[in-house]
Formats: C-alpha cells, sequence, structure tokens
C-alpha cells in the first residue's frame, strides 16, 4: 500500500518517494490548453500548492516525473518554459516586508533560471510599490 502525502507540496517529491498520487494531469492539460489566465480558488488545505508546482514541473519539461500519467502522452516535453516562483505562504507584516520579500523573490528565481536582470534595491523599489499610507478604508 502506497503511502500518503500528508503535508506535502512538491509533486516531484510525491512521485520519486512513491507517494499514493491521484492523476490531475489531464485537469492541469485542459487548464492550460483552453485558458489563458486561470484563477485557483480554493480553501485552505485543498492541494493548490501541490497543483501550482505540478504545473511547474510540466512547464520546465520534467517529462520522467509524468510517466504514466495522463499528460505524459498529450505533452510536448521538448519545449520547456520558464517558471517564476512566487510564494508570499510566510505571510506579510507590513509594506516594507512585502517590499524586501519581492527582492528577495525575484533575486532567487534571477538566479535559479540563470538571468541577469537590473538590480534591485530598497530605492528602487519605492518605483514598484504604491504607497497607500493616506488611503483611508471605509
Amino acid at each position: 500500500m502506497k503511502k500518503l502525502p500528508i503535508g506535502i507540496q512538491t509533486f516531484s517529491e510525491i512521485m520519486n518517494e512513491d507517494y499514493l498520487y491521484i492523476d490531475k494531469t489531464g485537469i492541469a492539460y485542459s487548464l492550460i490548453d483552453r485558458f489563458k489566465y486561470v484563477f485557483l480558488s480554493r480553501p485552505r488545505r485543498f492541494g493548490k500548492s501541490l497543483f501550482l508546482d505540478t504545473l511547474k514541473d510540466i512547464f520546465e519539461g520534467n517529462r520522467e516525473l509524468f510517466r504514466g500519467l495522463l499528460i505524459e502522452e498529450q505533452w510536448n516535453w521538448e519545449v520547456t518554459y520558464p517558471v517564476i516562483q512566487i510564494s508570499f505562504s510566510g505571510g506579510i507584516h507590513s509594506k516594507d516586508d512585502l517590499e524586501e520579500d519581492l527582492i528577495q523573490i525575484l533575486d532567487s528565481n534571477e538566479e535559479r533560471l540563470g538571468l541577469e536582470c537590473a538590480k534591485k534595491s530598497k530605492s528602487k523599489a519605492k518605483y514598484y510599490f504604491a504607497d497607500f499610507s493616506s488611503v483611508r478604508l471605509k
């Protein structure tokens, strides 16, 4: 009997460690094929992170992870796409934290993808973020 992947949010770990996986790659292919934009709205703990990680592995062309799954024969594995990963799972506590987190996220993606982008700094960050300090919510 296969182990249940409780708390595991990475597709590669589930497949490589032989956890139980219910094939949702047909749904993934359908979303990719039919829609330009998709908003995924599900309650907490409903597999959003795992599904996004599955999409990442599809776009990065990691075919070996999809052996025997529906998408293996549907997807063109010769074409790969760079995937930018952005996560706020640690929470956002202030505007300064958000700015710092975004700069770190962009830096780590830049390094992981082997890109060289314009330097980002705290002083430059103010151009990327609106100042809502004077906005009052009713």
